[in-house]
């Protein structure tokens, strides 16, 4: 599992991308004008040839992130490498193009329409004719009713992991003839091209023996133009091979090998020829990109080999491991020889790596700060939007995006991204960034600096969810927590602070480049009660709503003095305890990045009184025993989009209700918030078949979510892939779904179309 994300539908979402690294895809409207779903800010960056520039046979390596534990990806387990195989070797009715809108497959559908509406939504599937099962039988009418009995929810000898959409069929009948399948819903649904992709044969989905144990394995039955051939755990391979059966452009591959290789080692598995294709982390970008000019490929002696081992020398230094390090600053220093072994090793290395290119292009996942709202500080809505409105998001998409060449452009919807139809830039509806604003809502919620602290015990919270004291379980030493806020940070605070007082100049509250922004004016209200508050036409709603009228405790209400300008504030305190929160991440390698933006939200949550105490933690805990379980107050972690968010987004921001054992029952809401309205969006959008009406209730829906302030996006995940350069159509896909049939080795003398990374965006 990534830390940042899971594949495509039928496994999306069962998961949270976590951050980006080795740990382990689908309004209020704000400020977004109609057509802002068609600019995606990058472009998909594959190494796109026609077939006959690709020659046939070979077998592609491509790494993933572990063995899948089950090739069903229907269950809970399912994972990125279940996903991979279920495209390559499973029919999918519709596919999804580079801007995440679905599009029928020719290969298996010949068209699919809704042919009535009343009294029931009637969806009829032509299949195509020459559509077959690798045993040779035909795909049908029996194989949709097998997967819809299974995934209906209704036989809990089934252990799936959902059954959306599928709970909403009555029946399915053979229609005029074997080629048609007729689907009948018990209550419309708006995203019924969600369903049956993948399609599994009756054979896995027919009983539930079959279809709990039977494709964990092996898939004896495909249909696709590859089949599985065999797993090999021992070498942690899954090896695909050419189906002799497939009715489609014949596979130009001879066959596919998946091989799981931690994100560490990638660099090598690249280097030495062991993959020919992975995802990998910006510091190997890094390394990739440097053997890709004229050091890389410089003679091991002379004045370019000194250069290639000066720049080699830096980059390990920057990027490698402390051993690797010290080894060349030791080296250097006073081991000659040592270090012209150690050198001649990593040029070797580099020169090979220039048969490698990264692809590169904005993934179709964002990454947000979650903030737990189940109890403590963040139980208040004031001090989530707070924490809100001390964010600079550009701020954070820029250090993340802009040393990688992409475009740094916040991401302003929880529910779609830049080039869906439904995107729309909603953050209107929680306000921009504002020091002054959020600490008058700390003021308002009774956080005040210079108040009375109580001592604390050892272990004891400062504030925030009971009991969980922070421990770093990624090393010996100390407890692994640093505190931001505390006043061995005070210089740097009172150095922003500075700033700060620049821009609230003669405390009125105004910032430079936002003319006629007052203090007094923000955002939208919130909560439950704030229906008015909130705009009804999908357009950004300017307000005033700071009277006693408005939301009770949404923001300060008029007349409270926002702090002028002025140095940073101290830590703020309520009832004797200090207001610290609990900032957890990932410890393990890949999760740089990350720590990177954590320490950068931590020093502008300082300047407005906010400390966080940074608590790193393992990998294989960071999201089953801190995220899922709620022992966090703020994370980082990514969440895939979708192209159907009206089913696959609602278990992610569903109101938590109580459980008959009187648990809490938050579905895939980690971040334990939630509204009413926002259910009730969700249940119209699913419900409409009208894609215009969906669209405006799922930015509706997108608005309440930021006006709630649980879930903060701040930046399109980059998508970096390393590709051999005799490879073709492999790359950074963005939302498509590969083309299996058509990847393969370049002819030769034949060359990919050039790369939309080398343009400046």
């Amino acid at each position: 599992m990534s830390h940042d994300g899971v594949g495509p539908r039928a496994v999306t979402r069962s998961l949270a991308f976590l951050a980006a690294g080795a740990l382990a895809v689908p309004l209020l409207s704000g400020c977004g004008s109609d057509d802002e779903g068609t600019k995606p800010p990058a472009g998909q960056d594959v190494a796109s040839a026609a077939r006959h520039l690709v020659a046939d046979g070979g077998t592609l390596r491509w790494a993933v992130d572990a063995m899948p534990e089950t090739l069903n990806t229907f269950q809970a387990d399912a994972d990125g490498g279940t996903t991979r195989v279920a495209q390559a070797v499973l029919p999918t009715m519709y596919r999804l193009d580079a801007t995440g809108q679905p599009q029928r497959d020719p290969d298996y559908l010949e068209s699919a329409r809704v042919v009535e509406t009343e009294p029931k939504q009637v969806v009829v599937y032509r299949l195509n004719q020459q559509a077959v099962w690798s045993d040779g039988r035909e795909i049908g009418a029996a194989d949709f009713a097998a997967q819809w009995r299974a995934l209906s929810g209704r036989d809990s000898t089934y252990w799936t992991a959902h059954n959306a959409g599928y709970d909403r069929i009555e029946k399915i009948e053979r229609g005029a003839n074997d080629l048609e399948v007729r689907v009948t819903f018990s209550r419309p649904y708006a995203d019924w091209q969600a369903l049956f992709s993948p399609l599994y044969p009756k054979d896995v989905m027919g009983t539930p023996d079959a279809f709990n144990d039977g494709a964990r394995k092996k898939l004896k039955v495909t249909a696709g133009p590859f089949t599985v051939q065999k797993i090999d755990t021992k070498a942690k391979d899954v090896v695909l091979a050419r189906n002799p059966r497939w009715w489609g452009h014949p596979a130009k591959l001879s066959g596919i090998v998946l091989h799981a290789v931690p994100r560490d080692k990638r660099i090598t598995a690249l280097a030495d020829g062991t993959v020919d294709v992975a995802d990998v982390e910006p510091a190997d970008a890094d390394r990739i990109t440097l053997a890709d000019g004229p050091q890389g490929g410089s003679p091991l002696k002379g004045a370019g080999g000194r250069q290639a081992a000066r720049a080699l020398r830096s980059w390990a230094l920057v990027h490698g491991s402390d051993e690797d390090a010290a080894d060349l600053e030791l080296g250097a220093r006073k081991k000659e020889q040592k270090e012209q072994k150690e050198l001649t090793k990593l040029l070797r290395q580099q020169q090979a790596l220039r048969e490698v290119q990264v692809r590169r292009s904005l993934a179709p996942a964002y990454t947000q700060l979650a903030l737990n709202g189940s109890d403590g500080p963040l139980a208040d809505e004031r001090v989530r939007h707070a924490v809100a409105r001390a964010l600079d998001r550009a701020q954070l998409a820029q250090i993340v995006l802009k040393p990688l060449g992409l475009p740094a452009v916040p991401v302003g919807n929880h529910l779609a991204m830049p080039g869906q139809a439904a995107y729309a830039d909603n953050s209107g509806a929680l306000g921009g960034q504002d020091t002054g604003q959020a600490r008058a809502l700390l003021a308002d919620a009774g956080w005040v600096a210079g108040g009375p602290i109580k001592q604390q015990k050892k272990g004891e919270k400062a504030a925030g969810p009971e009991g969980h004291a922070a421990k770093d379980q990624s090393d010996g030493g100390d407890d692994g927590t640093y505190i931001v806020g505390e006043d061995d940070d005070k210089a740097h605070r009172d150095a922003d602070g500075q700033k700060e007082a620049r821009d609230h100049k003669d405390g009125t509250g105004k910032h430079p480049g936002k003319p006629g922004r007052d203090e007094s004016e923000e955002g939208q209200a919130t909560g439950e009660g704030g229906a008015k508050q909130l705009a009804q036409d999908g357009k950004q709603y300017t307000k005033d709503h700071l009277t006693h009228g408005g939301v009770p405790g949404a923001y300060a209400p008029k007349g409270t003095a926002a702090p002028a300008g002025g140095p940073a504030v101290g830590p703020l305190a309520k009832d004797g305890k200090p207001l610290a929160l609990r900032f957890v991440l990932p410890s393990g390698p890949g999760s740089d990045t990350l720590r990177k933006v954590a320490d950068r939200i931590s020093a502008m949550l300082a300047k407005v009184g906010i400390g966080t105490e940074i608590s790193k933690v393992a990998d294989e805990s960071y999201f089953k025993d801190h995220i899922a379980s709620g022992q966090y107050d703020l994370a980082l972690y990514s969440w895939p989009a979708s192209a159907f968010p009206a089913t696959d987004a609602r278990p992610i921001y569903a109101k938590p209700v109580p459980a008959a054992d009187g648990s809490l029952s938050v579905q895939q809401n980690y971040t334990r918030v939630g509204t009413d309205q926002v259910d009730q969006l969700f249940d119209q959008a699913v419900a409409t078949l009208d894609q215009g009406e969906e669209r405006d209730l799922i930015r509706k829906a997108d608005a309440r979510i930021w006006a709630s302030a649980g879930s903060i996006p701040l930046y399109q995940r980059p998508q970096l892939v390393a590709v051999r350069r005799t490879l073709a159509n492999v790359g950074a896909f963005g939302f498509q779904t590969p083309v299996f049939e058509d990847m393969g080795f370049l002819k030769k003398g034949a060359k990919p179309s050039p790369s939309p990374s080398h343009q400046p965006y």
